[in-house]
């Protein structure tokens, strides 16, 4: 381990290789005291190879390979997991296709001083989405919607992943509970943080398309998503 930081910014990537290099280096520019962990699913891009050579030259970047394609929900455990156990007081997720402006890395910091979990949110007061077709705009507002209605969460975006986490909070989670290996983990770790009273915030970002590669999300993941707020909602219900 490189010498002491406090927070952790983690992606979890497949195929991210012409955005992933700068993005890394936006972020440490904005951020340079802290750490940057990248987990990815054995890229056939050379993402993780890229991974692993920066690796060996900077002290504060960490690379996770993993055998294959396992899914934004197990690479997202991973990292949080990674802060966990490596006692960083904070651990931030983006995604790694510049869709996430790391210039609000700060404001997601500062907000944290009052709350457990800090969303990056795109339909906060503020916030808003660049690139997008109408079709994806409304797809992501009803999902949104769903999420709030069936699992009562109190945010106006629960499925973005642009978020920060304090590890204390993160330690109490019972992660053999939680089951969505896709996007829908995005959602279902929310609902277990409430469960253990989070003092939930949101920051207003501008969400823009990725600048380059394609979107890992399909009829499978919306499928999923619906699967799983179904079952949170009957839990919520039914207990």
């Amino acid at each position: 381990m490189a010498k002491p930081a406090s927070i952790l910014v983690a992606l979890a990537t497949y195929n991210e290789i012409e955005n992933l290099p700068t993005l890394v280096e936006a972020i440490y520019a904005e951020l340079p005291t802290t750490h940057v962990l990248v987990v990815d699913d054995n890229s056939p891009d050379g993402t993780g190879d890229w991974c692993a050579e920066f690796a060996r030259q900077h002290d504060w970047f960490f690379h996770l390979p993993r055998a294959g394609k396992l899914g934004l929900g197990t690479a997202l455990a991973a990292s949080l997991q990674f802060g966990v156990k490596n006692k960083y007081a904070q651990v931030i997720t983006l995604d790694a296709d510049w869709s996430h402006p790391p210039a609000s890395l700060p404001a997601l910091i500062a907000t944290a001083e009052s709350a457990d979990v800090v969303i990056g949110s795109r339909y906060c007061a503020g916030g808003g989405i660049e690139g997008w077709p109408l079709r994806r705009k409304i797809a992501s507002r009803v999902i949104n919607t769903l999420t709030r209605t069936l699992i009562g969460l109190p945010l106006t975006d629960c499925s973005g992943n642009y978020r920060l986490y304090r590890t204390d909070l993160l330690e109490q989670l019972e992660w053999q509970n939680l089951h969505a290996t896709g996007y829908a983990y995005l959602e279902e770790i929310l609902w277990h943080l409430q469960q253990l009273e989070a003092r939930f915030a949101e920051v207003p970002i501008l969400f823009s398309e990725r600048r380059a590669g394609h979107s890992k999300i399909n009829v499978g993941e919306m499928f999923g998503a619906a699967h799983t707020l179904v079952r949170l909602a009957l839990r919520r219900m039914f207990g």
